[in-house]
């Protein structure tokens, strides 16, 4: 059975991101969002101490990332996301319950994201996993220009 095929679950391989996955991740942010963030933005998440940066595999392909940022007793989910034939296949959840062992061992207090209301997708993935609105940050996307809902999971 191929992993492709429709199922509940896919079991994937989660590993840190590395400089030689750039062009792969690269390319699916940009097929993915509205307002990819460069290769270069990546690039320097990897070099920087506080920030973590997860990619998902299966069968030796990257099909998702995410990436965060530990300040202090905060963290912040920065970008996650999943190629779209592997959607609903809980490769999102696998590369969240990933995060949040990572920043509950952190000592975190709490997990913050912004998202487009726009994406009720998302929304939606992450009140499922505990996230609530904490407020909304005005004209915080630029293409298109859209305000960001502010969500928190406490830990």
């Amino acid at each position: 059975m191929s992993n492709v095929e429709k199922t509940d679950r896919i079991v994937v391989s989660i590993r840190k991101m590395c400089a030689d996955d750039l062009p792969v991740i690269s390319e699916l942010e940009r097929q993915i969002f509205p307002d990819p963030w460069s290769e270069s933005a990546f690039s320097e998440a990897l070099s920087e101490e506080e920030w973590g940066a997860l990619v998902a595999e299966s069968d030796g392909t990257i099909i998702g990332y995410a990436c965060y940022l530990i300040v202090g007793d905060e963290a912040h989910l920065t970008n996650i996301a999943v190629a779209e034939p592997f959607r609903r296949k809980s490769v999102a959840k696998q590369l969240l319950d990933h995060i949040l062992r990572v920043v509950t061992e952190a000592e975190c207090e709490y997990l913050l994201l912004e998202v487009r209301p726009s994406n009720t997708r998302a929304i939606a993935f992450y009140q499922k996993h505990g996230f609530h609105l904490l407020y909304r940050r005005p004209r915080y996307y630029h293409h298109p220009i859209e305000d960001a809902q502010v969500m928190v999971l406490y830990l």
